[in-house]
């Protein structure tokens, strides 16, 4: 076995290790994916092996003559490459969501050293004719640890183009639920900009002229201005900032920012791995907080919620929104015992598994199981869904 070896997850192929207690099947699917199917090894892959084999054969497929065919940069195969349909983009948040972190820094060096698939990481001049979208800015966020400075400057202003779009789209939706309802009352300012049309038309109507079909206005009618406040609120959003909650990241600094501009609400931001970076400073402007983010890592829930407490001014005008897969690195009773002691001071908490324009949730039940018996209502939102939701609780 050529010691450059596509690598896949831990536990799922490992080369050169004795694999003689594994089932047949298994073992056969397992070196179907090292090789590739032009070996000619027959097995039947699942379907998410069927998406590792895709991404592989994307990258490994350059060799020409198979996988491990040990011809370097021979470049792509033509008639057998089915899967060129794919982008860099693409193929580098996909690669994100099917392996673990060793094997994912292996697929870009090779992508990077070996085959020179270098679009969106050393590239600045492609990086900047690139059309902006989530896609890129998800891949940047990605890869921007790998990015010199020359292509980090592109890539912020990439970054900035995709949140403007994001921002344009949802600042409408997430802002109309905290306007205030207006008061329909009388008022005696007869002013334009104050004019009840409606009532005006149907308390006249008596004056209605056959012969000349028109509409006499003895008397106007005006409506107050006026809406009801809103009173202040603490709201603060905890967010996970592993690889596979890349969207809801995104969503949810942009959702912030939004936030941050509603007099009604004070907002806090807050990303987590192992440890906990509060981003509430650099809320208002998303592009400097995505940019902060650094994607991967471990998980510990308990801690972040812990320092999510340590913010509380008023625990019954306080709303922690939770956007996480519900994948708990640390030990789980640390996580149930602040949740408990929130909910009991009266703080409203909300467990979102997704946070984007799909809502599409990919988390831990049983976990999610535990934090709903102790009173946490979880689901997935869109950031149009989750204004809504807090309106309603705000009241």
């Amino acid at each position: 076995m050529a010691s450059d070896s596509p690598p896949l997850r831990d536990g799922v192929i490992t080369p050169g290790v004795s694999q003689g207690i594994r089932p047949l099947a298994e073992r056969r699917s397992r070196w179907r994916l090292v090789l590739g199917e032009d070996h000619g090894l027959c097995a039947s892959l699942s379907q998410i092996e069927q998406r590792r084999d895709r991404m592989l054969e994307f990258l490994y497929g350059r060799e020409g003559c198979g996988r491990n065919s040990g011809t370097e940069n021979s470049g792509p195969r033509g008639a057998d490459l089915s899967d060129s349909v794919l982008s860099v983009p693409d193929w580098l948040n996909q690669i994100h969501e099917l392996f673990p972190k060793n094997t994912i820094e292996r697929l870009e060096k090779d992508a990077i050293e070996r085959y020179k698939i270098d679009e969106v990481v050393t590239n600045p001049e492609v990086l900047a004719r690139a059309e902006p979208n989530v896609t890129l800015l998800e891949a940047v966020l990605r890869t921007k640890h790998l990015m010199n400075q020359d292509v980090l400057a592109v890539a912020r202003q990439l970054v900035r183009r995709v949140v403007a779009q994001l921002m344009e789209k949802l600042a409408i939706t997430i802002r109309q639920p905290f306007c205030g309802t207006r008061i329909r009352r009388r008022s005696f300012v007869k002013a334009a900009k104050n004019f009840d049309w409606r009532t005006t038309i149907r308390r006249n109507l008596a004056n209605w002229d056959r012969d000349r079909k028109k509409l006499g206005l003895q008397t106007p009618y005006f409506l107050t201005r006026t809406r009801r406040r809103i009173d202040r609120w603490q709201f603060i959003i905890v967010v996970d900032q592993s690889g596979s909650m890349v969207s809801s990241v995104i969503h949810s600094a942009v959702t912030a920012s939004i936030f941050r501009t509603l007099p009604s609400i004070k907002t806090h931001l807050i990303a987590f791995d192992t440890n906990v970076i509060d981003l509430t400073a650099d809320c208002e402007d998303p592009v400097e907080t995505l940019m902060k983010v650094q994607l991967g890592g471990g998980t510990d829930i308990g801690q972040a919620m812990a320092y999510a407490s340590s913010l509380i001014e008023n625990p019954r005008r306080t709303i922690i929104v939770l956007i996480t897969d519900f994948f708990e690195g640390a030990p789980i009773h640390n996580l149930l015992r602040i949740t408990r002691s929130l909910k009991e001071s009266g703080v409203h908490l909300l467990g979102l598994a997704a946070l984007d324009n799909k809502a599409e949730p990919n988390y831990d039940r049983e976990t999610a199981g535990h934090l709903v018996d102790l009173g946490m209502h979880v689901g997935a939102m869109t950031p149009g869904e989750l204004a809504n939701w807090l309106a309603e609780k705000i009241g």
